[in-house]
């Protein structure tokens, strides 16, 4: 069964901007959102602003996506955690975000050679951070079989 998935964390906000949380954090995301901007018709939809640190590397269980994650991110657990408890302070917060397609058709690089992605945990390490920052864990799985047909 043909599998795509990716991992990110992100810190959300309706009222501090992603360049905000840069510059408090130090940390350059990967990816970011503005609010406001997913929708303009009929009107603006209000989406949360959000800062991203994002693994989108085939090839790679869930886990181990995770894991080069929080590498990046351990070592300013502290500014984290300050800002996270901000951001919830004014309706925002922060969440380890997994999604995971399956009978995905398109494939991806690395995919041949890639151990079995199916099979995944979350170690104390990722535990700890996710308690120390404060972080939800949101974990979305879509099955693309017949995808085509509702095209």
């Amino acid at each position: 069964m043909p599998l795509h998935q990716y991992a990110y964390f992100a810190l959300f906000s309706r009222r501090t901007s992603a360049d905000d949380m840069t510059s408090q954090l130090g940390i350059t995301p990967d990816e970011v959102t503005v609010r406001g901007s997913r929708f303009t018709e009929p009107a603006v939809v209000p989406v949360d602003h959000s800062w991203m640190v994002v693994c989108r590397e085939p090839g790679l269980r869930v886990d181990e996506q995770i894991a080069r994650i929080l590498d990046r991110l351990q070592p300013h657990t502290d500014r984290i955690r300050d800002l996270t408890t901000y951001l919830a302070g004014t309706g925002g917060g922060a969440v380890l975000q997994i999604v995971r397609y399956f009978n995905y058709t398109d494939p991806q690089p690395g995919a041949v050679d890639a151990p079995d992605p199916f099979g995944w945990h979350l170690d104390r390490k990722a535990l700890d951070f996710l308690s120390a920052t404060g972080a939800e864990l949101d974990i979305d799985e879509y099955d693309m079989a017949g995808a085509e047909d509702a095209r």
